[in-house]
């Protein structure tokens, strides 16, 4: 059984900067359609439409530091990870006709500061050998 306690501070951030993100995107037009969405294998930060696109947005926040760092940290593993999680919310929802990508929003800042936000589009391909 779950204490009722304060919640650890990096999970809030978290999800400050998923907030963040969000808001961000529904900003630049995006419809979201999912937030940390759960499976077996992983989560999914948020699935978006962008335009007819379905975009899988991988959020990565940092208090401080080059936004290099966090971007890095969505190295060859985690995109593999993405590109399974992806096609298995393609598959259960029977979205194979669907035009989508990758993208990263990277947020840094904390309470104390203003925070700064970095959005790439197409941050990595699906490579041909994964089936898609």
């Amino acid at each position: 059984m779950r204490s009722v306690t304060m919640s650890d501070p990096r999970h809030q951030f978290g999800q400050d900067s998923e907030t963040r993100a969000e808001l961000f995107l529904r900003r630049k037009g995006y419809a979201i359609l999912e937030r940390n969405l759960r499976t077996r294998i992983g989560e999914l930060d948020l699935v978006a439409d962008d335009h007819g696109v379905l975009v899988f947005v991988e959020v990565k926040a940092r208090t401080s530091g080059a936004f290099g760092g966090a971007l890095l940290a969505v190295d060859r593993r985690k995109q593999a990870k993405l590109i399974r999680l992806a096609g298995q919310y393609l598959a259960q929802r029977h979205l194979s006709d669907r035009v989508c990508r990758f993208d990263v929003v990277l947020v840094q800042g904390d309470a104390e500061s203003s925070f700064q936000i970095k959005h790439i589009e197409h941050a990595f391909d699906v490579p041909d050998q994964t089936g898609w």
